[in-house]
């Protein structure tokens, strides 16, 4: 059976990141910003806080994340199998 994107939360993917050092730094509505700093280089993401965010919007904060953590660490927690 072919790996499935998950169906999370803005909340759960919030968390996800967390778990790597990146921290909410503003918010306007329903949309937050993280931000981490690593080798003096900033990395940002955006993700709505929604109950469930769509997966074409799961998929593409998937593929922003991809250059900041490795796909081997960033994968399961996106994907099921």
């Amino acid at each position: 059976m072919p790996n499935k994107l998950r169906d999370l939360s803005g909340n759960e993917i919030i968390a996800l990141f967390q778990k790597f050092g990146f921290k909410v730094s503003y918010s306007k509505g329903s949309h937050f910003k993280l931000v981490r700093i690593v080798s003096g280089e900033k990395q940002v993401l955006v993700v709505p806080r929604h109950n469930s965010v769509a997966k074409g919007t799961t998929k593409s904060i998937y593929r922003k994340a991809l250059p900041y953590i490795g796909e081997d660490q960033l994968k399961p927690l996106f994907y099921t199998g």
